[in-house]
């Protein structure tokens, strides 16, 4: 007999799939609602991200559809010109 899962119960880890996601508009001040597990975009361009350590840095040319991982608080608004992006929890 095959083994099941309840995947509402499991912990999740860092390189779990992501379990969720929402859309996200860039901030240079407001933290997300929740921290991500990482980004997509709709279209291409660079994302400035706030990791959870403090340290800022821009994701040059992500491309749309790919997913980007990263322990992300914060998508700034300043440096970022990809659209549609996507947190991944």
């Amino acid at each position: 007999m095959p083994e099941t899962t309840d995947f509402y119960t499991r912990t999740q880890q860092p390189h779990s799939p992501p379990s969720g996601g929402f859309d996200v508009t860039p901030d240079d001040v407001t933290r997300l609602p929740r921290i991500i597990r990482g980004l997509m975009v709709s279209t291409g361009g660079d994302v400035a991200v706030e990791y959870v350590d403090g340290s800022i840095m821009t994701m040059p040319e992500l491309i749309p559809g790919v997913q980007y991982g990263g322990l992300i608080v914060k998508v700034l608004a300043t440096g970022t010109d990809a659209t549609g992006i996507k947190g991944l929890v």
